[in-house]
């Protein structure tokens, strides 16, 4: 549901301590430098094993920096923007290299990262309209585990290995599944702007 903010009431991540050197930063900033290295392994060498490796690093630290986070009370406001940050980025850096080495078709590309541009946009609207982001829902987050585990699955299923064959039917479905999600939670970020906006343009009652 999206909550309007008050005047002069701050925003979630403006009430965060504003704080750089905790635990969970250094991972955010450990897995946001790797990105680059992730990409030219990809596209370069062609390095799978080593980016695999990359990729598995970047799935768990962010796992586990949210953990310690709330554990450890190190939330803050550079953290919460730094993650969602190196998430889209390594995100966008698979989609670009997977195209590229035509693991996947374009338009698939395209409609992800079309999503993202979407969803960007509702945010910015929202944000020029006085409205707090839409809160992550369920399916939104189901998006993120599937295409958290096509990544990787759809590294090793490439060759002609009976494992590759194996594995490559099940990534798929998770590809598919989390694409699918992926954009239904996009329409969902639409509908929920529309109605805040539409609800903001009503007459206050009398």
């Amino acid at each position: 549901m999206v909550e309007e903010t008050q005047p002069g009431q701050p925003r979630d991540v403006d009430e965060l301590p504003d704080r750089l050197w905790t635990i969970p930063n250094l991972l955010s900033v450990i897995r946001l430098a790797l990105v680059p290295v992730f990409l030219w392994l990809l596209l370069g060498p062609e390095a799978d094993g080593w980016a695999l490796a990359i990729l598995v690093y970047a799935g768990v630290s962010d796992w586990a920096d949210g953990k310690i986070a709330r554990l450890f009370n190190q939330t803050s406001r550079f953290g919460a923007m730094l993650d969602p940050a190196a998430d889209r980025l390594y995100t966008l850096a698979t989609v670009v290299a997977f195209v590229a080495r035509d693991i996947v078709p374009w338009w698939i590309a395209a409609l992800l990262v079309g999503r993202d541009v979407v969803v960007g946009i509702c945010i910015w609207v929202l944000g020029r309209n006085g409205f707090a982001p839409p809160e992550v829902t369920y399916i939104g987050k189901a998006a993120t585990f599937n295409l958290l585990y096509a990544m990787p699955l759809l590294l090793l299923a490439q060759g002609s290995s009976d494992f590759a064959t194996v594995v490559r039917p099940v990534a798929y479905a998770f590809a598919v599944w989390g694409g699918a999600l992926f954009l239904w939670s996009g329409v969902l970020y639409l509908v929920q702007t529309r109605a805040a906006l539409r609800s903001s343009a009503r007459p206050a009652p009398i």
